[in-house]
């Protein structure tokens, strides 16, 4: 791209992981050969590139947590871990033929749309582009949150999030202090705690832990996957249809009460100390939180060399941790179990809309979309696990696939209007207004937490307050009378918007 000059594609998809992967199999599956999926890493895999941390694993099972139209016979554990969900994505990348499709290495510094020459203009690291469609599949769990710890910046020590994990640094004999108890620390702390001199783990509030019932896929299992198509595909909605009935749970919060027997019980049965016992229950309802799978992580808590901390922590000095209760910590290393800034994705502060607005600013706080891909005032866009359309008890990978069918539905109609499309307001708030209306139901909502599911404002904008089969029929069809066209202006001429699309 000498001389700075624009590169234009039909289609631009920001993020190399399973969405942006899967939307460039379909669109090359659905005849649309004319895009690019920039990535600002080296290699795709989004979130399982990043995540190297040991013991990194998926919490559903891999025969769900996988394209149904690049299925993968050969999983060798009913979890997967990351190293083979990673395996899994690049694999993908040669088995369709999407490497000419690549351009890794190109951070997205920008995106705007251009009403005159109706387009996205798009500024990457590795030079500017345009595309008349723009399809955002960065993910949530894409950038780390660091918390705003007095004196952290002047620890003397080592400090590194879980999702940025130092394989360089030996932890063998260090002091290590982990902050956070979510889903990637359940998940590492039973993996570094035979090794580390000390280990203090400091907890703000207790997860609730089921057991995870991981097994090896024997082979004759893969075998008959292989030569049999429709035994892997049973074998897959036995799965789906599993974590559907959960959901109901999640749904109805007075339903949570045998998931919590089953969580009791495995707390009792693995810490034998009252009052450790005691600190690691939880006072909310079962769901509330993400609901975390480890067979290891309470063993882990009960040696001899790891102390739960459940003080508020008041300060980071240079050689340790100090607590509200007067206590310090000595510690050399710091490791953030602290999740990901899912309710303010980075890139909606980047992309631009017909009125110059970010998606940030437009949002004011609480993502909004229609469908959770769409969204008003920002023409041909279209984003992949969106605001509400993240689960707390099936696959994604099913949500990401129903959000590829509305895209499809969206190029097409673009194909036929001739001209840009954007959701209506109407639609928009009648779709969010719906969703609010289910979420206050839910346990996200009744279980007596707060998590980070909730954004700034405390409303839940991230997760689907249903059943994934009801997002599945809203997404089958594609609708047109939701969406206007935007017709191009002229120079100083705001755009005119016309309601409905034939």
């Amino acid at each position: 791209m000498a001389g700075g000059q624009r590169q234009h594609v039909r289609v631009a998809v920001l993020g190399a992981g399973f969405g942006g992967i899967g939307a460039a199999i379909r669109l090359r599956q659905h005849g649309y050969d004319d895009f690019v999926v920039f990535d600002r890493a080296d290699d795709v895999g989004g979130t399982w590139r990043d995540n190297t941390y040991p013991g990194c694993a998926c919490d559903v099972p891999s025969h769900m947590y996988s394209l149904s139209f690049a299925p993968n016979p050969d999983w060798t554990r009913s979890f997967s871990g990351q190293p083979e969900i990673w395996a899994y994505l690049r694999g993908c990348v040669h088995r369709f033929g999407l490497t000419k499709h690549l351009r890794l290495g190109h951070e997205v510094t920008g995106a705007a749309w251009d009403t005159d020459g109706a387009r996205w203009l798009i500024d990457t690291s590795g030079g500017p582009w345009s595309a008349g469609t723009l399809v955002v599949a960065a993910g949530p769990l894409s950038e780390p949150a660091v918390p705003d710890l007095p004196g952290l910046a002047g620890f003397a020590g080592e400090v590194f999030h879980s999702a940025r994990w130092r394989h360089d640094l030996d932890l063998a004999g260090r002091r290590v202090a982990v902050i956070g108890t979510g889903a990637s620390a359940i998940q590492f702390i039973p993996r570094i705690a035979p090794r580390v001199a000390a280990l203090q783990v400091y907890q703000r509030t207790p997860p609730w832990v089921l057991p995870r019932a991981d097994r090896r896929i024997r082979e004759w299992e893969r075998r008959l996957f292989r030569a049999v198509p429709g035994a892997r595909r049973a074998a897959r909605a036995g799965v789906y249809w599993g974590r559907e009935v959960a959901a109901t749970a999640f749904l109805r919060p007075a339903v949570m009460r045998a998931g919590q027997a089953v969580a009791g019980r495995h707390l009792r049965g693995a810490v034998a100390d009252p009052n450790l016992r005691a600190r690691l229950t939880p006072g909310y309802t079962m769901g509330c939180k993400r609901v975390l799978l480890s067979n290891d992580y309470y063993p882990a808590l009960t040696r001899d060399n790891v102390e739960l901390v459940t003080d508020r922590i008041s300060e980071v000095r240079p050689a340790g941790i100090g607590t509200a209760d007067g206590t310090f910590r000595p510690a050399d290393t710091i490791i953030l179990g602290t999740g990901f800034t899912a309710t303010e994705p980075p890139l909606a502060r980047l992309i631009r809309g017909a009125d110059g607005r970010t998606l940030r600013e437009a949002w004011g706080g609480s993502m909004r979309a229609y469908q959770g891909v769409t969204v008003t005032g920002f023409p041909n866009l279209a984003l992949l696990l969106g605001p509400n359309t993240g689960l707390g008890h099936n696959s994604v990978v099913f949500m990401i696939e129903c959000q590829l069918n509305h895209l499809l539905g969206l190029l097409r109609l673009t194909e036929r209007a001739g001209a840009p499309v954007e959701p209506t307001p109407a639609a928009q708030d009648a779709f969010v207004a719906g969703v609010d209306r289910r979420m206050r139901k839910t346990v996200w909502t009744r279980g007596g937490c707060r998590s980070w599911y909730l954004d700034a404002t405390g409303r839940n904008s991230t997760l689907w307050p249903g059943y994934t089969w009801s997002y599945w029929l809203r997404t089958r069809r594609f609708d047109p009378a939701a969406y206007r066209t935007i017709a191009p202006a002229g120079p100083g001429v705001p755009p005119a918007p016309s309601e409905g699309v034939a």
